[in-house]
C-alpha cells in the first residue's frame, strides 16, 4: 500500500510541476536566479524520479498484458480441448460404448470449467489494463510537459544571467563615468584643466618680462651711447 501511496504522490508532482506556471512563480521570487536553479533542481530530480516509476508502471502493464493473452489462449485451447472430448463421446455413444463415452463426456466438462476459468481471469485483468494504459499515457504526457519545461527554465536562467552580466557592466560604466566626472566642473579633469591654464599664463608671464627686460637693456646700452657721444664732442671743444 505503501507503494502505491508513493505512486500516487510522484504522479501528482508530475502533473503538478507540468502545469505550473512558470511565470508567475519567478514574478513572485524575490531572487528568481536562486528560484530558477532550486526549480531545475526539483525538476531534474522529479523527472528521474517519475521515470523510474513510469517504467516500473509501465512493467506492470506488460506482465498484466502478458497475463491476459495467456489466459485468452488457456481459454481458447480448452475450448478446443473440450470440442475434441464431446466430439469423442458422440462417436463412442453412436459405437453404444456409453461407459467409454460418459468419460469423455466428463473430459469435456472440466476442459469447460477450465476455459471458463480462464476467461474470468481474463475479463477481470482486462479494465485493469484500459485503466493502466491511459495512466501510462498521461504520465508519458506529464513527463514530456516536464521535460519542455525544464528546457524552459534552463532557457530562462541563460537569459537571466545574460541580462545580469548585461546589468552589471552597465552599473560598472556607470560607476566609471561618475569616478571620471566628464560633466562635473569640480572633477578632477577639470582641476587639471585649470592647473595647466595657470601654468600657460605663467609661462606667458615670464615671456612678457623678459621681453620687458631685453628692452630694459637695449635702452641702457642707448643711453650709453648718447653718454659716449657727449664725452667725445666735450672733448672735441676743448681740444680747440
Amino acid at each position: 500500500m505503501g507503494e502505491i501511496v508513493t505512486k500516487q504522490s510522484i504522479f501528482g508532482r508530475v502533473a503538478q510541476l507540468a502545469k505550473a506556471n512558470i511565470n508567475a512563480i519567478l514574478d513572485s521570487a524575490e531572487d528568481p536566479g536562486k528560484m530558477i536553479d532550486q526549480l531545475i533542481r526539483d525538476y531534474r530530480d522529479n523527472i528521474a524520479e517519475a521515470e523510474q516509476s513510469i517504467a516500473q508502471t509501465i512493467g506492470n502493464l506488460r506482465l498484466m498484458e502478458d497475463d491476459f493473452k495467456e489466459d485468452v489462449d488457456a481459454a481458447t485451447g480448452w475450448g478446443q480441448k473440450a470440442v475434441i472430448a464431446s466430439d469423442k463421446a458422440e462417436e463412442l455413444k453412436a459405437q453404444g460404448e456409453d461407459a467409454e463415452a460418459a468419460k469423455f463426456d466428463q473430459l469435456a466438462r472440466v476442459a469447460l470449467g477450465k476455459q471458463i476459468d480462464a476467461e474470468k481471469r481474463a475479463q477481470q485483468t482486462e479494465p485493469a489494463i484500459t485503466s493502466q494504459t491511459e495512466v501510462v499515457a498521461k504520465l508519458k504526457d506529464g513527463l514530456a510537459q516536464m521535460k519542455t519545461k525544464l528546457g524552459e527554465l534552463q532557457s530562462k536562467r541563460d537569459s537571466l544571467v545574460a541580462r545580469q552580466q548585461t546589468a552589471q557592466a552597465q552599473t560598472q560604466v556607470q560607476e566609471a563615468m561618475k569616478s571620471v566626472g566628464i560633466l562635473d566642473p569640480s572633477s578632477e579633469i577639470s582641476r587639471f584643466e585649470e592647473k595647466v591654464r595657470r601654468q600657460e599664463a605663467r609661462v606667458r608671464g615670464a615671456q612678457e618680462l623678459a621681453e620687458s627686460s631685453l628692452d630694459a637693456q637695449f635702452e641702457s646700452l642707448d643711453d650709453l651711447a648718447n653718454e659716449a657721444d657727449v664725452e667725445a664732442r666735450l672733448a672735441a671743444l676743448k681740444s680747440h
